[in-house]
C-alpha cells in the first residue's frame, strides 16, 4: 500500500530537509509532494534542490500564501497513493508514527485515522492555554459531529485517497482542520484514533499558529457543521478501496 504524504510548506528553511529526511527513513512505500505555500526566506529554493535530489516526489507551487488549507487541498488532489496524511515540516511531529496510523486503514478498519496527542504519550510540555483551547475545541466539534475524539485539531489525519478526494474542502487556513473532522463524520467515515507523541515549538522556534487562528477555529466548527456544502454519505461495506494481494507487504 503506497501511502500519500502532503507536506504544506511556509517559510521553513531551517527544518524542511531534516524533516524530509526524516521522512524517507520510515518504512513505507510513500510519494512525498510538497507543496509551497509562498515562501520568502529560501525555502522554495531548498525545495526544487531536493525534488532534483529525489527527495521530493512531486513538487506543487503556489504563487502566494494562501494558507496551509489551501496548500493541503491542492496537496490531497494530488495525491495518488492508497491513502494519505498531512505531514507538517516543522518537525513537531515524528513521521516513525505514520505506520501505526496506517494500519487500521490497510486492514480496512478504518476510512480515516487520527493521530491523538492527549492519551497518555510523550509530549513537550508547552502552553496552558493552547491545551484549554484545543479541548474546548474539540469538545465543540464532538457535540456537533456526536464524535468522542480527544484531539481534533491534531495535524495527523491519515485518510484513505478515495475519501479525502470526495471530500468538499475549502477552508484556506487552519479552519482545515475542523473542516476535515467535520466532513468525515457527515460522509459516515469510520474513523480510528490511535496515540502520537508531540514536539510543540515555541513561538521563538517559529510557531505560526495564534490565538486569532483559535478563536477563528470556534466559527469554523460550526460553520462546517451546520452549513453546505456536505459530502456524500460513504458507501459501506465491503470497502469501495480495493487493496491488492501485496498491500501487506509494505510495497
Amino acid at each position: 500500500m503506497t501511502l500519500s504524504v502532503v507536506v504544506p510548506v511556509y517559510n521553513e528553511a531551517k527544518t524542511l530537509e531534516p524533516s524530509l529526511r526524516r521522512l524517507r527513513q520510515v518504512p513505507l512505500s510513500m510519494e512525498i509532494i510538497a507543496v509551497d505555500d509562498g515562501s520568502t526566506d529560501g525555502t522554495l529554493d531548498i525545495m526544487k534542490r531536493l525534488e532534483a535530489e529525489g527527495l521530493i516526489d512531486r513538487l506543487i507551487i503556489q504563487d502566494r500564501n494562501r494558507g496551509k488549507g489551501a496548500a493541503v487541498r491542492a496537496g490531497i488532489q494530488a495525491a495518488t497513493g492508497h491513502a494519505v496524511v498531512v505531514q507538517d515540516a516543522d518537525l513537531e511531529y515524528d513521521p516513525v508514527q505514520l505506520p501505526a496510523l496506517l494500519a487500521p486503514i490497510q486492514d480496512d478498519l478504518a476510512d480515516a485515522v487520527f493521530g491523538s496527542r492527549f492519551t497518555g504519550t510523550p509530549r513537550r510540555v508547552l502552553y496552558f492555554w493552547h491545551r484549554l483551547g484545543n479541548g474546548m475545541l474539540t469538545l465543540l466539534s464532538n457535540m456537533l459531529t456526536d464524535l468522542n475524539l480527544t484531539d481534533m485539531e491534531t495535524c495527523y489525519k491519515m485518510m484513505r485517497t478515495d475519501v479525502a478526494k470526495g471530500l468538499p474542502l475549502r477552508a484556506n487556513r487552519f479552519g482545515i482542520e475542523p473542516e476535515v473532522t467535520a466532513r468525515l463524520a457527515q460522509a459516515g467515515a469510520r474513523i480510528y484514533e490511535v496515540p502520537i507523541s508531540y514536539h510543540g515549538r515555541t513561538y521563538a522556534e517559529g510557531k505560526k499558529i495564534g490565538w486569532r487562528d483559535g478563536i477563528a477555529a470556534f466559527w469554523h466548527i460550526l460553520r462546517f457543521n451546520l452549513l453546505p456544502p456536505k459530502p456524500e454519505p460513504l458507501p459501506r461495506y465491503p470497502s469501495p478501496m480495493a487493496i491488492d494481494e501485496g498491500a501487506h507487504s509494505g510495497g
